[in-house]
Parts: structure tokens; C-alpha cells; sequence
């Protein structure tokens, strides 16, 4: 498995916390759904180049 890969995996998962902390601390929905997005679409790009 390359190593872009595993870095884009690991940002999503960064940035699912970063979206779980930006929650806790009650930022605006909107920057909240941005984290959730940009993680969502580095986990799915990680997942796509290791095929």
C-alpha cells in the first residue's frame, strides 16, 4: 500500500476528531459539517488509490 494512502486515511481520521472537538466546544454547524466533509472525502480518496 503506497503511503499517500495511509496519510490520506490517517487526515480523515484527523480530521473526524477535529469535527468532534469543534462539536464539543460549540463552533457553528457550518464548520463542523466542513471538517465531516474534507474527512469524508480524504478517507474515500485513501480508499480509492489503494485499489
Amino acid at each position: 500500500m503506497p503511503y499517500w494512502t495511509t496519510l490520506l486515511i490517517a487526515l480523515g481520521g484527523l480530521l473526524l476528531g477535529g469535527a468532534y472537538s469543534l462539536r464539543k466546544q460549540e463552533f457553528p454547524l457550518w464548520l463542523q459539517i466542513g471538517f465531516v466533509v474534507c474527512a469524508g472525502l480524504a478517507i474515500l480518496a485513501g480508499i480509492l488509490l489503494a485499489q
